[in-house]
Order: C-alpha cells, then structure tokens, then sequence
C-alpha cells in the first residue's frame, strides 16, 4: 500500500502559497500539531491529544469548506468557540483566507473552477438565487481546487507506476482508494516494488511543497506493516 500523506492540504499549500502552511511541510512539521499549537496559543510540547485531534478537524474542515456550525457540531462545541477556532486558523494562516476569497470571487465571475492541472468544474449555482444552493456551490469551488487537484496527483501517479510494472508477472497494481494506491506483489519483489511506488508517488507533480507517500505491506489489506524504503 502507497499512501499519500495529508496531499489536501499539501495541495491547499501549493495553491494558496501561504507561507506559514508551506513552511511546515517544508520542514516536515506536524501540520496538526502546529495548527493546535497556534490556535490554541500553547507551546508544542503542551498540545493534547484532544487538542491535536480538534486541529485536525479544523485543518481538514478549511478543505470541506466547513463553517462555524459544522465544526461545533463536529467537536461538540458552541458555534461562538467553532467560529473563534476558524477565526484564529485565518489569521495565522492568512494566505489561506486570502485564496478562499480569490477563488470564489473568480469563480462567480468565471462560472467555474479548475485545479492546477488546469482540469474545470462548472459551477454555474454560483449564481442561484436561493442562498443555500449558491453556499453549496462556493464551498465547493473552494474544494473542487484541493481535492480535484489531489485526485489529478494520483491518477498521475497511477500512470507512472503502470508504465513501469506493466507486463510484470510479480506486481499487480489491484486498486486505488481515495489517497491510496493498493498492489499484490511477489515476496521477492517487495523491496524493488515499495521503492518504485514512493519514487513515482513522491514525483508526480512539482509541488511547491513536497509528496510524502507512506508505504505499508503485509498479507492482507487489514494486517499491514510499515515498510522503510532506502533514499
């Protein structure tokens, strides 16, 4: 198993370009661990369990365009504390508000959206009069972005790694989920194999941060094992 590591919110970095965001991947922070440590204006070391486990709902909320409402909901809060986490996640990740704003301001007036790759969405809700439909539509020109963009990485991916073990009788690429790419391979070529799937996962696009994909192996899906792969 090829498992990409946070690539929504590595692709929210390369698309928002915010500084504090990109500098944590760069330096292979704990993005969790440093949202909980800015939100909730704690040094590192003193960030819970719970507290990291909220900052990661507030991370990948940004993603989901989540509100207030939904986080409360989700972290069992008052809508006053989801909206002052929100609050405060923009004003230390400021470039992230700022290419929220951009993107849907340019999608009203474009009509859609497209991710890097330049592949669109049409969102033309955008323009709905009923408020509901149209907030539908504007968090979904902030998502369509990051998760379209993330869901152009690994079908690269998948091109990349099938031109190369096409024809081999000892891999066999089985299936794709979501952020992660799942392949039977002969015992004998576990190590060879591992190392190709983190190269070409890893390199599938120039981001301007880096892919980090995670490699697990064992007898079946459920009973995996983290494999090391030699730089």
């Amino acid at each position: 198993s090829g498992d990409y590591s946070q690539i929504d919110l590595r692709v929210l970095a390369h698309n928002s370009l915010d500084k504090a965001l990109v500098e944590a991947f760069r330096s292979g922070q704990d993005i969790h661990l440093r949202t909980a440590s800015e939100v909730f204006d704690c040094a590192p070391e003193l960030v819970t369990k719970e507290m990291r486990g909220s900052a990661k709902a507030i991370n990948f909320g940004i993603v989901y365009g989540q509100g207030a409402q939904g986080l409360a909901r989700e972290l069992g809060i008052s809508r006053a504390d989801g909206a002052r986490y929100i609050n405060h996640y923009f004003e230390v990740y400021s470039g992230v508000k700022g290419w929220i704003d951009k993107t849907i301001e340019t999608a009203k007036k474009d009509g859609f959206v497209a991710t890097f790759t330049g592949r669109r969405r049409a969102l033309p809700e955008l323009k709905a009069s009923n408020p509901h439909v149209r907030s539908f539509a504007e968090r979904a020109a902030v998502n369509t972005p990051i998760q379209g963009g993330s869901a152009d990485i690994i079908k690269k991916a998948m091109i990349r790694i099938w031109g190369l073990i096409k024809g081999s009788e000892g891999v066999f690429m089985l299936s794709q989920v979501h952020d992660e790419l799942i392949f039977e391979v002969r015992d004998s070529l576990l190590e060879e194999t591992a190392a190709l799937v983190k190269r070409e996962m890893e390199n599938a696009f120039p981001l301007v941060v880096p892919l980090k994909a995670e490699l697990k192996a064992g007898k079946n899906w459920r009973d995996m094992h983290e494999v090391t792969v030699n730089s």
